[in-house]
């Protein structure tokens, strides 16, 4: 009995035993599933410190930017730029590969934007600019290559376009999350989806055109403002950015797309999703998907019919090029020795094209859009009474003298034969038309002679230059052997009395450039050495047709230059000036030798002497020939440029005429441009009168000095007042005149009484007492080289 107790005693540990080892077992599954867990927890930890360090690494070159750069970047996109005339309206869209305009949020329909949400991001109002699981579905895509890459927000998607790259790199895509961040915080949603439709590529348009932005897109797809979109038509241009060029229903010529399917799929698709999301009824749905689309897209339109190139958009165009280049270069401190090399030139040309093709500018001009449709149709309709047995072209330029606002002008005849620019670019010989602004102008303001001073016409030869000997004549005639008055020199346009008035001033001044640095530069006549010529009194320098009238405007603003321009103002998407033009008001010559100068030149178109111009004019238009016209002719050798250049106190117009190849043509050059300028002033008229100021004077200013002298000698008089001519006595005749002198006083009395001529030229007019005869030839035709 013991024993047996003995022996159950020691049975009882055994069973024991089998618990103790499994307790053991689950002790130790516990702690190994502890070790797991902390170790899952140390992983993850120390997995989670890893990925936010190497996130810091990644970024730690981005800063952390305000909105107002963000604004900046975002907003950083090509835009279409325009030219606009004066009032406003659209001359062209500036030429670019990309068409695009922004638009505010509320020029944008909702049905648009709820759209491009339902296909683009419907969880765009949840999320804070990034979803974490489609961050990591995206990476893992990435790094395996398997499934797909998608899920970016609309938050992201316009950090990638607008300020990062397409690059797949883990950098670029921490970046994309910091920006689309910083977005969130800057930005309200309506803002964000407002950039994101501005931005976007929306594929072609019809005129076969990339383009950008939903203004264009619904322009160009569907002839109407973006907010004025109805459902379908809002989800056909939602779906487009995911594939623009596969999905526009048009070809890169701007005709329809043979086959309209895939875009037409992608509508349905993006009209379920908006469905889905509970933007749009089953009813409105169904609708819109059986909505017959293809017939609202448009026809195909020629750009060219829109946008037509000619001598007004190149010259504008080229205009603000150099106004922006010279701004950039600028900005980089570049000097203007070097931002005149040509190389460097170009490359900041080349950066100006850019910035203003797709910078969303608007570049307003000076350009009346009636007058230069007039001035056009002038040079269409009546150009070839220019001509005589060859064709002639022709460069006009219509300026306000006040402001030097180019109104209109006239590049050639047909730009599409020659788009060569005749007013802007054509540098031809100046002819006799230089003699106001080089010649008269500054010898009168100098105070070197009145109105009725008298200069020799005698018959004279050239004294230096490779025409040395060679007399100076206008055409044929060779002078006409008396003393003129000044007034009547310029009337009949004599080479022979421009020459020593010309050496008259330079000899007085000891210096042969004084007429250019003190005049001509100040009006940014071209720099040559012909201006030191003899032969320059002639007009041989070379112009342009613009300069030309900048010479004339000068004198009929009292003596004030005002740069000629074509451009008032540049300003960007928000109305913001990149440019404004700024006055830059040059005085040249006194007001009294302005208004001399007007008197004088009112002869020249009176007289008719060397222009018919007013007799043409009042054949068409009396009212007209009653403005008060001052203006000046000029014909170079052989006749091969005929210049006429007018002003009334408002404005100046100014023609040039000549043969392509600088052949001459023939005596009647003169007459046929005075017979052109008659309609060409006319048109203006009638398209604008109040631009010409057909009822306003040119006034003698208040100090100009109206001197008695004599008329025989333009001298002052007295009583009994003698000469000795040849060892003989004789009276200086009592009859006298009134000469206009702006400083300084007549001369007394003397033999040589006037501007240039020799000893015996004196003599014979003593003698003679003629007055010689001034009608004899009154071409005014120049010599071509010195």
């Amino acid at each position: 009995m013991s024993q047996q107790k003995k022996n159950s005693k020691k049975s009882k540990p055994q069973k024991n035993n089998g618990w103790f080892y499994f307790h053991i077992v689950i002790r130790v599954i516990q702690s190994l599933l502890l070790v797991a867990v902390s170790l899952i927890f140390l992983f993850g930890a120390l997995g989670v410190g890893i990925g936010a360090g190497y996130f810091a690494y990644l970024v730690e070159d981005t800063p952390t930017l305000t909105k107002e750069e963000l604004q900046n970047d975002l907003g950083d996109i090509d835009e279409t730029s325009h030219l606009e005339y004066a009032d406003g309206s659209n001359i062209a869209t500036i030429d670019t590969e990309l068409q695009r305009e922004s638009v505010d949020s509320d020029q944008i329909s909702d049905s648009l934007k709820k759209a491009v949400i339902a296909t683009e991001d419907e969880n765009f109002y949840e999320h804070k600019g990034v979803v974490p699981k489609a961050v990591v579905r995206a990476l893992v895509s990435e790094v395996t290559g398997v499934g797909s890459s998608g899920g970016s927000t609309l938050t992201q998607q316009i950090v990638k376009q607008q300020i990062l790259s397409d690059e797949v790199t883990f950098k670029r895509k921490a970046n994309e999350i910091l920006l689309a961040n910083q977005v969130e915080q800057n930005f309200s949603k309506d803002e964000i989806v407002t950039m994101y439709l501005n931005v976007s590529p929306f594929g072609r348009n019809n005129e076969g055109q990339n383009i950008a932005g939903v203004k264009e897109a619904a322009q160009g797809i569907f002839g109407k403002d973006a907010n004025d979109l109805n459902l379908p038509q809002a989800a056909f241009i939602a779906g487009l950015p995911q594939s623009p060029i596969a999905y526009s229903p048009y070809t890169n010529s701007g005709d329809k797309q043979e086959d309209l399917e895939p875009g037409l799929e992608r509508k349905d698709y993006v009209l379920f999703s908006m469905y889905r999301n509970h933007d749009i009824s089953k009813e409105e749905y169904q609708n819109a998907r059986d909505y017959d689309l293809a017939a609202d897209f448009q026809e195909r339109e020629s750009s060219e019919d829109k946008n037509e190139q000619g001598f007004l958009y190149n010259t504008v165009m080229n205009e603000a090029l150099e106004i922006i280049a010279k701004q950039l270069a600028n900005e980089d401190d570049v000097s203007s020795e070097e931002f005149s090399q040509e190389e460097t030139y170009q490359n900041y040309i080349q950066e100006a094209q850019q910035k203003l093709a797709n910078g969303g500018y608007t570049v307003n001009t000076t350009i009346d859009p009636d007058i230069y449709q007039a001035m056009q149709d002038t040079a269409e309709n009546y150009g070839y009474l220019l001509d005589n047995n060859n064709q002639v072209e022709v460069g006009n330029v219509y300026m306000d003298n006040e402001t030097g606002k180019i109104l209109g002008f006239v590049g050639g005849r047909n730009y599409e034969e020659n788009q060569f620019n005749h007013a802007f670019n054509a540098t031809r010989q100046a002819g006799s038309a230089i003699k106001p602004a080089l010649v008269y102008g500054p010898a009168i303001d100098q105070g070197l002679m009145g109105t009725e001073s008298r200069v020799s016409d005698y018959p004279t030869d050239w004294q230096q230059g490779e025409n040395k000997g060679d007399p100076i004549v206008n055409a044929t005639n060779k002078g006409t052997e008396t003393f003129q008055t000044v007034r009547e020199s310029l009337e009949h346009s004599s080479n022979i009395a421009s020459y020593h008035i010309y050496q008259d001033i330079l000899d007085s001044k000891d210096d042969t450039s004084f007429v250019y640095d003190n005049y001509l530069k100040k009006m940014n006549y071209p720099a040559s050495d012909s201006w030191t010529y003899e032969s320059a009194s002639s007009g041989v320098p070379e112009v342009t047709t613009l300069a030309q009238t900048n010479g004339f405007q000068t004198l009929a603003n009292g003596g004030v230059y005002q740069e000629g321009y074509l451009i008032d103002s540049i300003t960007d998407s928000n109305g913001d000036a990149l440019y404004e033009h700024e006055e830059s008001p040059e005085r040249v010559y006194s007001k009294q030798a302005a208004s001399i100068m007007n008197d004088l030149m009112r002869s020249v178109i009176d007289s008719g002497h060397t222009t018919q111009f007013k007799s043409n004019v009042s054949n068409l238009n009396s009212n007209l020939s009653n403005a008060d016209w001052v203006g000046k002719t000029g014909t170079t050798d052989e006749y091969k440029d005929s210049w006429l250049v007018v002003s009334t106190p408002k404005a100046t117009l100014s023609s040039w005429s000549g043969r392509e190849d600088n052949q001459g043509t023939d005596r009647d050059a003169g007459k046929r441009t005075g017979q052109y300028m008659a309609y060409l002033a006319n048109a203006i008229y009638q398209a604008n009168p109040d631009s010409l100021g057909a009822d306003e004077d040119f006034e003698l200013d208040d100090d100009v000095k109206e001197e008695e002298v004599s008329e025989f000698t333009g001298t002052k008089v007295g009583n009994n007042d003698t000469v000795d001519v040849d060892g003989s006595t004789m009276s200086v005749p009592t009859d006298t005149t009134d000469s206009y002198w702006a400083k300084g006083t007549p001369p007394d009395p003397s033999f040589k009484f006037g501007i240039g001529g020799t000893e015996k030229n004196y003599e014979d007019y003593w003698q003679n007492g003629q007055s010689g005869n001034s009608d004899n030839d009154s071409d005014d035709a120049d010599n071509e080289d010195d």
